[in-house]
């Protein structure tokens, strides 16, 4: 086994579910536009310091005055961005170097930088379009991917050599539709958050003291919006939004139907073959859902606290790495009908 590759890969899991939390910080914080320009902030690589760049950077960007804090978070994104990049480029450039060495993964590496660049391109676009809340989804979701992609590939590189087991055909099924579900719960999740829509169910368990209020759905998710319009805040209306947090909530029990149901099997399989693996990543399956569940709930009780919103994106993107853990190890599971 390549070290190298190993520790690089590790290294990059680690790192992107940082960048992913340090993402979410930043849009939770309105520092998305904290620098108004890409790749650098008012025109420099780091944020302006001095009373004279910081003059110079109101004069050049006066729609946008200079706000350090917002700039701060926003640069120190990039920089972690940016450093999760070349660790990627370096996981690459060992596997074309090794390609002729059979243990050693190419496609995937390969794969990711690709979806690396076009990340790169979405943060671009996320400053460039104004927070065109299409984009700011794509970002995250490409975060979220490249998360997977490389945790994938740490596991796999890890335990090329581990023993499979027997498991029925149903639960390989199973566990890649919980795996599904979750992503497209984040992508709902993502189209909240960037709508700026997360309190527009500010009670428990109805909505604006109703069980279905007004809505617009058509409204609510049309996807790609005009341009040149600044959409920090949120532009939809009451109804639209509305509709959107109604979408989210029953993806949350949709969510939680699924997974936890296919947990409770995962579990039960267990116990009978007396499996303590499966036993472990059931066990931590529901305590990661019933974690983001709580924290989902809290967002609304406590009327979103930024700590508690980070955690709840942070809470996703356990949830959907113990799904590819999962799912990689049932990967190489002998099938049993």
């Amino acid at each position: 086994m390549n070290k190298l590759f190993f520790r690089l890969s590790l290294a990059a899991s680690v790192l992107a579910l940082l960048v992913i939390v340090l993402g979410a910080y930043v849009r939770l914080s309105h520092a998305g536009l904290g620098c108004p320009d890409w790749p650098g902030c008012y025109g420099t690589l780091i944020a302006p310091s001095t009373a004279i760049d910081i003059s110079a950077a109101n004069d050049a960007y006066p729609h946008r005055p200079f706000e350090a804090d917002k700039a701060w978070k926003e640069m120190i994104h990039r920089y972690f961005a940016s450093t999760l990049g070349l660790l990627i480029l370096g996981m690459a450039a060992i596997a074309l170097k090794r390609r002729k060495d059979p243990q050693q993964q190419l496609s995937l590496p390969i794969i990711l930088v690709l979806v690396v660049c076009f990340q790169g391109a979405l943060g671009m676009w996320t400053v460039t379009l104004l927070l065109k809340p299409a984009i700011v989804t794509l970002h995250l979701l490409g975060g979220m991917l490249t998360l997977g992609l490389l945790f994938w590939a740490t596991l796999s590189h890890k335990h090329q050599a581990e023993n499979s087991i027997p498991v029925s055909r149903i639960i390989k099924r199973w566990a890649w539709l919980a795996l599904i579900v979750v992503y497209c719960q984040i992508a709902l999740g993502g189209w909240t958050s960037t709508n700026y829509v997360a309190l527009h169910c500010y009670d428990l368990p109805t909505c604006q003291g109703q069980w279905w209020p007004a809505t617009n759905f058509s409204e609510g998710f049309t996807i790609w919006k005009e341009l040149g319009v600044d959409y920090e805040g949120g532009t939809l209306s009451l109804e639209a939004g509305t509709a959107v947090h109604l979408t989210h909530r029953i993806g949350a029990l949709v969510t939680f139907l699924v997974v936890g149901s296919f947990a409770l099997y995962l579990l039960r399989y267990a116990r009978l073959n007396s499996n303590r693996m499966a036993r472990h990543f059931s066990v931590f399956l529901l305590f990661a859902l019933g974690t983001q569940l709580s924290l989902g709930l809290l967002n609304i009780l406590l009327v979103l606290p930024t700590a508690i919103a980070v955690a709840h994106n942070g809470g996703a993107a356990i949830l959907l790495l113990t799904l590819v853990a999962i799912n990689r190890k049932l990967s190489i599971a002998n099938e049993r009908i």
